[in-house]
């Protein structure tokens, strides 16, 4: 009983940027699960189960629900464009990691926000713009990567893989010059 008024007093206790930032990880997870499955999921029961995979992470964003969502939507999109042979459209190649990157930053900071904590708007407004800036500069990364896809044959692959390692070391020690210079 005890337990259950507790569940109730959190509830009535619960503001309104810790519900905005929990309601924009569960939309941000389903999108990302929709752009990940091969085709639009008719299917009801997939897309329940869909809807509650996306719910975990807003719900519990403390626990790993947020990487087995995260991993799912990754590895669907694996699935569908390996063993399905769905071409990589730009835009959903773009979608996907935009929104995988966005549940990820939003289910931190849920993970920081208590139920009942006051936030300014900028806070939330700073992060999201942030978040966004980075998907943003992945996109512009990326897009000259896709270009390549199939010019040079079989090895368009290495090429690609090389150039997105080479990408992700230059980002790391972009980041940490940064850092220093704090």
């Amino acid at each position: 009983m005890t337990r259950m008024m507790r569940l109730y007093a959190a509830i009535g206790r619960i503001t309104l940027a810790p519900l905005l930032v929990r309601v924009g990880v569960f939309l941000c997870a389903f999108v990302s699960l929709l752009l990940a499955y091969p085709a639009m999921p008719s299917d009801v029961r997939l897309l329940g189960v869909l809807t509650v995979a996306a719910l975990l992470p807003a719900v519990v964003p403390r626990r790993s629900w947020t990487t087995v969502v995260l991993l799912a939507a990754a590895g669907a999109w694996v699935v569908a464009t390996g063993w399905y042979d769905e071409p990589v459209e730009l835009w959903r190649l773009l979608g996907l990691a935009t929104f995988l990157y966005l549940t990820h930053s939003l289910a931190a900071l849920a993970a920081l926000l208590s139920y009942d904590a006051v936030v300014a708007p900028e806070v939330l407004a700073r992060w999201v713009s942030r978040a966004l800036g980075v998907a943003l500069a992945s996109a512009v990364l990326a897009v000259p990567l896709l270009a390549v896809d199939g010019q040079w044959g079989d090895r368009s692959f290495v090429v690609a893989l090389l150039g997105g390692l080479a990408l992700a070391v230059l980002a790391a020690f972009l980041l940490g010059w940064m850092f220093r210079r704090r």
